[in-house]
């Protein structure tokens, strides 16, 4: 009696479900990288450049607008990017986010009034 591969519905899944999966993680770890690259370029290149950014910017030094306010937005930038093409992957995917414990909430509700009041504080 010979061996059979298991079925790819019997719980293991299909060869294009994990195809899919390795590219998915691949892209996000693209991602990842990317982002990092950008974060370390702006955090660490800005103050070993400092001296050659030293031109004049609005009256003062150019390496001082970047190194106070050019990284923030930088930051910020990025943290926006990535929750945007993340929210956007999975989205494609159909992961949809459950609303945050109402039904938890809910059911807790009724113990809170049935308590009354907190004394003693």
């Amino acid at each position: 009696m010979a061996l059979q591969p298991p079925v790819p519905d019997a719980g293991y899944p299909s060869s294009t479900f994990r195809s899919r999966r390795r590219r998915v993680r691949r892209g996000n770890w693209r991602l990842t990288l990317t982002l990092l690259l950008a974060w370390a370029l702006v955090t660490f290149g800005v103050a070993y450049f400092a001296r050659a950014l030293s031109f004049d910017f609005f009256g003062w030094p150019f390496s001082f607008w970047v190194g106070s306010q050019g990284a923030l937005i930088v930051y910020v930038t990025i943290v926006v990017i990535y929750a945007t093409v993340m929210n956007r992957r999975e989205a494609e995917a159909g992961v949809k986010d459950p609303a945050p414990y109402i039904d938890e909430m809910e059911s807790r509700k009724a113990e809170r009034e049935r308590s009354g009041e907190i004394t003693g504080f």
